[in-house]
């Protein structure tokens, strides 16, 4: 691609079109095939004007797009450096406004290999004045524009309509259009819509409406009557609120009316309402409230407020001095956004932008190259996109943590793999729809019952039986979500597993070494990380599993590392490491490294490997060229083989500590089906990338099954037709 910045001017001919949706779409898009990608606002409410900054000081709400867009780890700039002016400093001067937005995004652009600019909301300016001023800006930074119109309560025609008005005086103020998304459009009507614009040369892709976006949370409706939360889970706040009702009448008529993500208003001194409330909170077949707002600045009497203090409930409750019709009414007229805060809106954003639009085309019309670095979240985008074109079934044995709960909600949105996780089903679902997450698409299936558990131990049973395993031992074991897990794989419910947030690496790849066992000619379970640095991607073996390998085990760990290198996109060049290069050290370390090496060359001939190699002549062109002027892979090695564990785990941690690098793993190998081990320390990314990686081995997995029934079908002897008469003398004989 060019050294130049390119940009893309996202706008909309109105207001509430959804176009942060697309926005972040579009960022998250182009962060997968660019290096720097930047954001420009061009006008806000606040800025870094002398406005702005007054403006900002005196407690103004920032951008909430911008924090947005920010807020993706894609992004590497300041609010400040991504705002242009204020609405007060487009009405003072609107030349001088424009003057100084382009000032400002050549100052970002000079930054940025590809900038995203979001155009204004239409809450300051009249609408057709607001489009050609959008127009104009667009024009004057050089940026296609992408129109987004909102579908909302529009027939297919009437959107039609809207976009040719739209494009027309887009393109009388000198703005190219480069494609158009009618957002929040009638599901149903998707189809209708697309065939009113069949034959345009324009691309044009439609998203449906999704009421969730648009959701407030729990935090917003407090913030909108004024409240304080009095009791229940702070971090509940961000639950988005599907219902408000006004809980004013008897407790028995309002039971009826509950729903799932509801927030119930109801005076402070309806005692038997709040406990009514809190009582069904408690019930199993009764709805999980998102909140309870006391309003009219009342209390409940002591001996209650110690009642429910005792309870110690998790839903938010909330008092307020507002009264009923003004908390209802203020309740009511609260909006949500998709902002930083709510996952579950980002991931539901992201996933209506992947199905809906054609990122390929999108891409080809700004014309995006493919980058000839990887960067960390190009890697990322990769596994996710190769893990969603053949989506397989991972199970997750911890329900209990709520980092699961949080990582499975993505993964399903974001479509990335079909999911089972263990645990009580009851406790696992009310959680997630108390943490606002969606997991409504996953099996969860209780390790200790049903006829999964049964048929599990008489398997097992079978396994150990060279151990003296009984029934009911069996039974026992494999109540363990390791183990349990650990046999869906096995014996086919499951295409992997991925386990250890809360577990100990021991605890996750016993069952797996006991059941699972090896690939035929590994001798050993080994493990690697996947460091993903600034510009490119290594495998770093073994850093996690084996202390002090043997010469054979390190040839099986090299040819393990390369075969993962190959399966997600990393041309494999080993670099067998030792304190020593080549002939020059001697020493048992040392020759247990050559040792393996010479193994590595015999087994695998088609592979590169080097080795003894220092790091140093393995990576750096320079010295490799002094110390190893002829290999094949002296500092351009890709694949690190360690000697031992101790110097494996410190130097992925220097690299990744000191070189800002991403590790993901560590992603076990060897094994004959996929189980990988999570750090119990991990985030929610790191399980979903954990997930998308083990799909993606279960995929290659099923690649190598099908290429071998293929190979078998060939070899075998295709049998003579029969005439007549044999079958007779078949028959007789």
């Amino acid at each position: 691609m060019s050294s130049s910045a390119r940009s893309i001017f996202i706008t909309s001919p109105e207001g509430e079109t959804g176009k942060s949706t697309v926005a972040l779409g579009v960022l998250d898009l182009l962060t997968r095939r660019v290096q720097r990608v930047g954001v420009f606002r061009p006008v806000t409410r606040t800025g870094h004007t002398a406005r702005g900054a007054a403006a900002s000081a005196e407690g103004a709400e920032r951008d909430y797009v911008v924090e947005l867009l920010l807020a993706h780890d894609g992004v590497d700039l300041t609010y400040e450096e991504c705002v242009g002016v204020t609405y007060d400093d487009l009405h003072d001067d609107p030349e001088a406004a424009l003057s100084q937005i382009v000032t400002k995004y050549h100052e970002v652009e000079k930054k940025c290999d590809l900038v995203v600019i979001v155009g204004t909301d239409y809450t300051d300016v009249t609408g057709p004045t607001e489009l050609a001023f959008n127009a104009r800006i667009a024009a004057n930074l050089g940026a296609p524009v992408l129109l987004v119109l909102s579908g909302k309560d529009r027939s297919p025609a009437g959107i039609r309509q809207m976009s040719e008005v739209s494009v027309s005086e887009l393109q009388s103020n000198h703005a190219q259009v480069i494609g158009v998304v009618a957002n929040r459009c009638f599901p149903d009507d998707l189809e209708a819509i697309r065939a009113e614009f069949a034959g345009e040369t324009l691309p044009v892709w439609t998203m449906p409406d999704d009421p969730f976006l648009v959701a407030p949370t729990v935090g917003q409706l407090m913030g909108a009557v004024g409240g304080r939360l009095l009791l229940g889970e702070e971090a509940l706040l961000g639950r988005e609120v599907l219902d408000v009702l006004v809980g004013a009448m008897n407790f028995e008529n309002l039971l009826d009316r509950l729903a799932d993500g509801a927030v119930v208003i109801t005076p402070g001194d309806r005692t038997d309402v709040l406990l009514g409330l809190l009582t069904a909170q408690t019930a199993k077949n009764f709805p999980s409230l998102a909140g309870i707002i006391l309003n009219g600045g009342f209390l409940p009497p002591d001996a209650v407020s110690r009642l429910i203090a005792d309870l110690d409930p998790s839903v938010p409750i909330i008092q307020t001095d507002l009264g009923t019709f003004r908390s209802a009414s203020a309740a009511a007229s609260a909006r949500g956004r998709v902002t930083k805060d709510s996952q579950r809106k980002v991931d539901t954003a992201l996933a209506l932008f992947e199905q809906n639009v054609d990122a390929a085309s999108l891409l080809a019309s700004l014309d995006v190259e493919r980058p000839e670095v990887v960067t960390p979240l190009m890697f990322e985008y990769e596994l996710l996109n190769r893990a969603r074109a053949d989506r397989k079934h991972i199970v997750l044995p911890e329900g209990t943590d709520d980092r699961i709960l949080r990582a499975a909600s993505t993964l399903l949105q974001r479509q990335v793999a079909h999911l089972t996780i263990l645990g009580d089903e009851e406790s696992i679902r009310a959680r997630a729809v108390e943490l606002g997450l969606d997991i409504s698409e996953a099996k969860v299936i209780d390790p200790h019952t049903g006829d999964l558990h049964e048929e599990f131990a008489q398997a097992y049973t079978v396994m150990r039986a060279h151990k003296g395993m009984t029934v009911d031992r069996a039974r026992e074991i494999v109540s363990s979500v390791s183990y349990f897990g650990t046999m869906m794989v096995q014996l086919g419910y499951a295409d992997g597993m991925v386990s250890g947030a809360a577990h100990t690496t021991a605890h996750t790849i016993r069952p797996a070494f006991e059941i699972i066992k090896t690939v035929p000619n590994v001798s050993v379970v080994s493990s690697v990380f996947i460091m993903c640095l600034e510009d490119r991607v290594l495998v770093y073996g073994d850093c996690a599993v084996n202390p002090d390998p043997t010469a054979e085990q390190l040839a099986d760990i090299a040819i393990s590392s390369a075969a993962t290198a190959v399966q997600f996109g990393v041309e494999p060049r080993i670099a067998m490491l030792s304190y020593s290069t080549g002939e020059s050290g001697s020493g048992a370390d040392v020759d247990k490294v050559r040792a393996a090496t010479a193994l590595v060359r015999e087994r695998r001939p088609d592979l590169f490997v080097e080795g003894p190699i220092q790091y140093d002549a393995a990576v750096d062109a320079s010295v490799a060229a002094s110390k190893m002027p002829d290999s094949a892979v002296a500092g351009r090695a890709t694949v690190f083989v360690f000697p031992d564990l101790n110097t494996g785990n410190n130097t992925y941690k220097a690299v990744q500590r000191s070189a800002g690098a991403i590790a993901v793993g560590p992603v076990l190998q060897g094994l004959r089906m996929p189980v990988n081990d999570l750090s119990r320390g991990a985030l929610v990314q790191d399980i979903v990338n954990t997930v998308a990686i083990t799909a993606i081995q279960a995929q290659a997995l099923s690649a190598e099954k099908a290429r071998a029934a293929e190979e078998a079908a060939a070899a075998a002897p295709t049998p003579e037709p029969a005439t007549g008469s044999h079958e007779a003398g078949a028959h007789t004989a």
